[in-house]
């Protein structure tokens, strides 16, 4: 394959990819390679190699002759990552109990992006505040320290993406409530009660996801 169709494929791979995690796409949409190749200006040689890295990553099935239909999040697989996410997050608050030294920068780098968060948040700029909000939790996993952890939890990033923006965009009033939900996850943190982080991380989710 030559540099130019790599290019193509590489683009189609991301507006894709872009269109499914944003929703634009939504969960058992069909769509052709065509569709896309027409966006780009490109031929569907390329588009097919992206459909294919997709299928991979588990967003796409590829239909023969017809195209492609984006995979839904299963109620099953939607639990399995808030699951998942409670546990590492969890985890690494505990460890940045065991480590008081490393609160103080934990907390600066928190309220940046709670900062940031709230401001998104006031201009009801959906994407923006979905981007901080999986900015915040990263956050929360980083300042533990641990780094296997935080590999692991940056698998989940596309899954969290695409579960925030459906959870969220028929809520968009409850931006700044969720916001202040992040400023008590915060708190907590300070105030040093690190056991009631993970129960109070469980009743975040569960209003924002389980609801």
């Amino acid at each position: 394959m030559t540099p130019i169709q790599l290019g193509a494929a590489d683009r189609a791979y991301r507006l894709t990819k872009e269109l499914v995690l944003t929703g634009e796409l939504p969960g058992g949409h069909l769509f052709s390679e065509g569709e896309i190749a027409g966006r780009l200006g490109v031929s569907r040689t390329p588009v097919r190699e992206a459909f294919l890295r997709l299928q991979v990553e588990g967003l796409l099935n590829l239909i023969p002759k017809r195209g492609a239909v984006v995979v839904p999040v299963l109620p099953g697989e939607a639990e399995d990552v808030l699951d998942a996410r409670e546990a590492v997050e969890a985890a690494a608050v505990q460890r940045l109990g065991r480590r008081p030294d490393l609160v103080p920068g934990a907390l600066e780098r928190l309220r940046a992006v709670l900062e940031a968060q709230r401001a998104h948040a006031e201009a009801g700029d959906l994407a923006a505040f979905v981007e901080s909000d999986g900015r915040f939790h990263r956050t929360i996993v980083a300042t533990g320290g641990n780094a296997v952890l935080l590999d692991f939890y940056a698998t989940l990033a596309d899954r969290q993406r695409r579960m925030n923006l459906h959870a969220l965009s028929p809520i968009p009033a409850r931006l700044p409530e969720i916001a202040e939900e992040h400023a008590a996850l915060v708190a907590i943190i300070e105030s040093g009660d690190f056991g009631a982080f993970a129960p109070a991380l469980r009743a975040h989710l569960d209003r924002v996801h389980r609801r």
